[in-house]
């Protein structure tokens, strides 16, 4: 059998066909993934795979400047002559696409990764040892039960023709389930994100799950309108990972984004007045990520001339007030800005310490979420948001749960207005988006209380 060809091999021989054009850039990373599922309160699938993908960036010299083409392949590399058609297709791409605008010259080395020669870490069906455990006695309960987990980790090897050589490995944990009743007529949903499943709880995560199937036992049918709303982390943190998304610079300098003003980019205005910071952080406790950049795409906000350059912490919104926006290094030229990288977790801080229970035990009267669904955008000059919510809605009244709404939700909302309207925010605590999971898991979210949150329409699905 043919020999695979080591990472660091890859990279280095990658860049060996390169060396006649402008500049190059290898991305190599290998996932190593475990997952658990489970249907009828019987476990259907366990298993392990592992993945490739490696990014060629071909940088040419074109008449105007500095071309970029990108390729990528999830075939397995057992032959160099692979790596020199893969530089040949991106560096036919380069001619294709013409003069970047982007184009800077690459970021310069500034020291080896100590752990660039390592292997590829793994993960295994063990990782889930003590979670299997309590899912066991989940699977034996009362409840019809659903649910799917998954551990991941993914090395990445970054190196450029300008002698940058890193490496990192990207822990990604989530678990969710669903529990039923018997006939199958009412559904509760939790779930929540991890590094390596030593902190998730699945016996508390199916007994909240089961709380809200108690609360179901009655139905009450409410209109559409507008509600005070206790939105917890999880439907925070969809609506703010939007937010993120929309931080970006470019299209604000230019008026064409919700954080466009009358005189540029409405970095200090002030939101709320609650103290509330919303920010990326590579350092956050059990929320890291790759502190050099890594990008196989140019967009606004990100450039492939950037990869390798340090990530740092970034506040989208400071004590209320906005604060940053996202620029690639080229953007933050023409801006007379600084590069302000993307992140990949979102933390939302500065409320009091009350939990999603408290809230609900000050309430009067509304209502209480479970999660999102479907979310999609309406008016990017307001950056209003459409979409559904899943899983249970719940009556709050006097303070205690005395109803399930008998139908879910379609709302109209911005998550600007989560902010500028928000009367009271709680705990942050580390949470799972519903929506962006297949993206993004790395959150960590407090519970909101909105006044007013509007569920335009009824939706009848469950």
């Amino acid at each position: 059998m043919t020999a695979v060809l080591a990472p660091q091999e890859i990279v280095e021989r990658t860049l060996t066909a390169a060396a006649r054009l402008h500049g190059c850039v290898v991305l190599v990373r290998e996932t190593s993934e475990a997952v658990l599922r489970w249907a009828n309160s019987t476990m259907t699938t366990n298993g392990h795979t592992t993945s490739w993908r490696v990014t060629v960036v071909a940088l040419v010299a074109v008449d105007g400047g500095t071309a970029a083409g990108v390729v990528s392949s999830s075939a397995t590399v057992t032959d160099p002559a692979q790596l020199a058609d893969l530089v040949a297709a991106a560096e036919a791409a380069a001619h294709a696409a013409g003069p970047a605008e982007d184009a800077t010259p690459l970021v310069p080395a500034t020291g080896g990764d100590t752990g660039w020669d390592q292997p590829a870490a793994e993960t295994s069906i063990g990782v889930f040892g003590e979670f299997a455990t309590g899912l066991a006695e989940v699977l034996a309960g009362p409840q019809r039960q659903y649910g799917f987990a998954s551990h991941e980790l993914t090395t990445t090897w970054l190196g450029t023709s300008a002698g940058v050589r890193r490496r990192w490995v990207q822990p990604t944990g989530s678990v969710e389930l669903n529990a039923k009743t018997q006939d199958l007529a009412s559904s509760a949903w939790a779930g929540t994100s991890t590094a390596d499943f030593a902190d998730v709880d699945v016996v508390a995560l199916a007994g909240e799950a089961a709380r809200r199937l108690d609360w179901g036992k009655r139905r009450v049918p409410l209109p559409a309108g507008r509600y005070e709303t206790l939105l917890p982390p999880s439907a925070v943190s969809d609506l703010m990972i939007y937010l993120a998304w929309s931080m970006e610079g470019r299209s604000a300098q230019e008026g064409r984004s919700a954080l466009s003003g009358p005189d540029g980019p409405r970095v200090g205005e002030r939101l709320t007045t609650l103290p509330l910071t919303l920010a990326c952080d590579p350092q956050a406790a059990g929320l890291e990520y790759e502190p050099f950049l890594t990008a196989d795409r140019s967009g606004e906000g990100i450039s492939v001339f950037d990869n390798g350059l340090a990530t740092r912490r970034v506040e989208w919104v400071r004590d209320g007030s906005v604060a940053e926006l996202a620029y690639s290094r080229a953007e933050a030229a023409k801006f007379g800005t600084e590069f302000t990288p993307a992140g990949d977790n979102l933390l939302l801080t500065g409320g009091s310490d009350a939990s999603i229970a408290e809230l609900v035990a000050s309430t009067e009267r509304g209502l209480l979420l479970t999660c999102l669904w479907y979310i999609r955008p309406v008016d990017p000059a307001t950056l209003l948001l459409t979409g559904l919510t899943r899983d249970g809605v719940y009556l709050v009244e006097g303070g205690e749960v005395v109803a399930e709404v008998d139908h879910n939700f379609r709302f109209n909302y911005s998550p600007l207005d989560v902010l500028r309207r928000a009367t009271e925010v709680g705990a942050t605590e580390r949470t799972l988006p519903r929506e962006w999971k297949d993206w993004f898991t790395r959150a960590a979210m407090p519970p909101v209380r909105v006044p007013e949150f509007n569920m335009s329409s009824v939706s009848l699905g469950r």
